[in-house]
């Protein structure tokens, strides 16, 4: 994997032995972490089946530009780093968004077009009012722990396997993942609950995989549907899997899926 800076942004990459593919994925984390969400196996899965492999950190985020100022970014400066990022890259990427990602994806198909577009358990364009509210009902205490990462305050570990998974987890790869987990914007979290949720009447309809987790306890199978239904796809749940896919132990069920899809458009 080499590590590299696109201006004040930081880039994760893995480059395939030999390339099979036209268009590079690039990959967008979702709130509370960054680009190493991916790096786990999504980038080194991808580039094996000859994909140019890419996941970026949100301003903010990671090792990219102003984490002390992570209060101040918004959704249209999240937009702007894939834009950044994608004008330098090979091709135009596909663009495959996880949770906050997939609300970002969205927002970007409002000012650009892309060869393809997957959301993973994204926030619908709705927003975040619906998840927000049955987590109140099903799950107070996980709200109460989420507000608290998001404050920088630390939480029981547990929360955190309770957000992200279904499958069992490593004890010691989840203790690496919370010391990697770190605070979210506050205005970019407004900002997909309610005040810039995207408008798909202005967005380019690119082909678009929407993808959701039976076990979700964040982004539920009823608010994957309703993004399908927004934009008059068809959502695909995948069983036995929760928030975190990429992370999940059936990581390459996720994986799989939306490498057929795309070879299915030759992509």
């Amino acid at each position: 994997m080499n590590r590299s800076r696109f201006g004040e942004l930081e880039v994760l990459c893995h480059a395939p032995a030999c390339r099979t593919h036209d268009h590079p994925i690039l990959f967008i984390h979702g709130a509370y972490v960054s680009a190493w969400c991916w790096a786990e196996h999504f980038l080194p899965w991808f580039a094996a089946r000859g994909w140019e492999a890419y996941a970026l950190s949100l301003s903010g985020h990671g090792g990219s530009r102003r984490r002390d100022h992570l209060d101040s970014y918004s959704l249209d400066d999240y937009v702007r780093d894939v834009a950044e990022v994608a004008a330098r890259l090979s091709a135009p990427p596909i663009l495959v968004g996880h949770s906050m990602g997939g609300i970002v994806v969205q927002k970007y198909l409002e000012q650009h077009d892309a060869p393809a577009t997957v959301l993973m358990s994204s926030v619908p364009p709705q927003g975040l009012m619906g998840s927000a509210v049955g987590l109140m009902f099903k799950k107070p205490g996980l709200l109460v722990d989420l507000n608290n990462i998001m404050n920088g305050t630390d939480v029981d570990i547990r929360s955190l396997q309770d957000a992200l998974f279904h499958q069992p987890v490593d004890p010691v790869a989840l203790r690496r993942y919370y010391r990697l987990c770190q605070p979210e914007s506050h205005r970019a979290l407004w900002d997909m609950t309610l005040f810039n949720l995207p408008q798909p009447a202005r967005m380019h309809r690119p082909p678009m995989l929407i993808l959701g987790a039976q076990h979700d306890h964040l982004i539920p199978p009823d608010q994957v549907h309703m993004t399908a239904a927004t934009y008059g796809r068809q959502a695909e749940i995948l069983d036995d899997m929760g928030h975190g896919m990429m992370l999940e132990q059936s990581w390459e069920t996720a994986a799989a899926r939306i490498a057929s899809w795309l070879d299915e458009r030759d992509l």
